[in-house]
């Protein structure tokens, strides 16, 4: 078995996702320095709209496009399952994080902190997308239970 990420042969624009990444990590820096749990409920939130179809509502993704935009990045084409399985990976690092806060669980909440951020800066800086590898092996354990 090859290591790949799942496909769902839809393209999105990679340099899209990974300032999308950029302030994912602005974000929960924010969240770390203030304590303020709203942002992790507008990040949810945020989150939710792009994983669900409505990327045009989505502040992050509409500043990722400005960005990209005004920056002159390239368009660089991908398949949208790694980036979507990471979305969701996020999403749950989200949820987690906000548990934490309310649970007052800081401790945890900066180890979980601690993962996410160090899982997006290696998407950033690298490509290297976590999730892919967690895929990878969870459906060597269990083929038949995931697509």
């Amino acid at each position: 078995m090859s290591q790949a990420c799942p496909l769902i042969f839809r393209q999105v624009d990679a340099t899209v996702t990974r300032i999308n990444t950029l302030f994912v990590i602005v974000v929960i820096i924010a969240f770390l320095v203030t304590q303020y749990s709203i942002v992790l409920i507008a990040l949810i939130v945020d989150f939710a709209l792009r994983l669900y179809g409505y990327k045009n509502f989505s502040p992050i993704n509409m500043g990722s496009l400005w960005i990209q935009k005004k920056a002159s990045l390239p368009v660089k084409m991908e398949d949208a399952g790694a980036k979507r399985l990471a979305a969701f990976f996020g999403i749950g690092f989200t949820i987690a994080l906000l548990i934490c806060s309310w649970a007052g669980a800081d401790i945890v909440g900066v180890f979980i902190a601690g993962i996410f951020l160090f899982c997006a800066a290696l998407e950033l800086f690298f490509g290297l997308c976590i999730a892919c590898k967690i895929y990878y092996f969870a459906k060597m354990i269990y083929p038949k239970g995931f697509l």
